[in-house]
């Protein structure tokens, strides 16, 4: 069966990913035929690059599946990205990828897209090769919001500072990060505040150190709930491991062992130490009457 093929790395399924792929599904919808995403893990700069630096992903494979699916795509298949795969050229990738394994009649990529060795295969030269093997390449122009194109990089360097609601401006959606509640020190606890001790369920970009506004829901369940998020060391305590602590606001309950969701709505300071344990109590205070002021404007959902 034909299909309609989108390729790219896609971590982050950002607003600008989100128009590649809804162009993709269009089409195929348009021929009645399937639509697949090619993506690949690691990411590519990773394998190839001497300078990059390896950070998590913005959206881990199963999240990334979860939400590219989402948009309508019929399969979404990752190819491991190797020296050997980066080796090919652009007609052998075709070949082997797109023409012999899914009978592609369209293809779509970004406009600045290229793959193969040596990136020798841009939109130009991947319409030369469609000719011949019997596809259609629809370039999508890059997409552009806040004065700049929208992309992970860009994303990711909003998150390193912190700016996660500009962050979700650009992503359609809040920034999140899911995990396990598990055991801690019960500090929270003894400080009138008592806190989720968020370990991730995979490898996932976390935003800068700091005290943030989150909504908060576990184990699936459809309400969610304020929350106020700290993201560091716990330099009061002389912390050295980084940790991710949610408290929920107006709820008494037992969370360990529970799945839980965090999407960040806002910042609210960065980590600092205090040289009291009651000066860290008045700034969880401030910290709690600002989390519901910069929540009452915002929806959940």
């Amino acid at each position: 069966m034909k299909t309609a093929v989108a390729v790219g790395v896609f971590d982050g399924v950002h607003l600008g990913h989100q128009r590649i792929l809804e162009r993709a599904v269009a089409i195929a919808r348009e021929h009645r035929v399937r639509c697949v995403v090619l993506s690949f893990d690691p990411h590519p700069d990773l394998v190839l690059s001497k300078t990059f630096e390896a950070t998590a992903p913005l959206t881990p494979i199963p999240e990334k599946r979860e939400r590219i699916e989402a948009l309508g795509v019929d399969e979404l298949q990752v190819l491991p990205f190797t020296r050997e795969l980066a080796s090919l050229t652009a007609e052998e990738f075709v070949n082997r990828a797109l023409v012999a394994r899914h009978h592609c009649m369209a293809l779509v990529v970004g406009e600045n897209f290229a793959l193969g060795r040596g990136r020798a295969g841009n939109v130009e030269r991947l319409r030369e090769i469609g000719k011949v093997r019997g596809f259609e390449v629809i370039p999508v122009p890059v997409f552009e919001m806040d004065g700049g194109p929208v992309t992970s990089t860009r994303i990711r360097a909003l998150l390193s500072e912190g700016r996660v609601a500009e962050a979700a401006r650009l992503l359609g959606r809040r920034y999140g990060l899911s995990g396990m509640v598990v055991r801690g020190d019960a500090i929270g606890r003894t400080l009138g505040y008592p806190t989720a001790n968020l370990r991730l369920h995979e490898e996932k970009f976390v935003p800068a150190d700091g005290i943030y506004a989150v909504w908060a829901r576990w184990n699936g369940e459809p309400e969610w709930r304020a929350a106020a998020m700290s993201v560091g060391v716990r330099p009061t305590f002389g912390g050295q491991v980084r940790t991710l602590e949610v408290h929920v606001l107006d709820w008494h309950g037992e969370l360990l062992g529970k799945s839980l969701e965090v999407e960040f709505a806002d910042w609210l300071r960065p980590e600092r130490r205090f040289e009291t344990p009651e000066a860290l109590i008045a700034a969880m205070d401030e910290d709690v009457l600002e989390t519901r002021r910069r929540l009452a404007t915002r929806q959940p959902v």
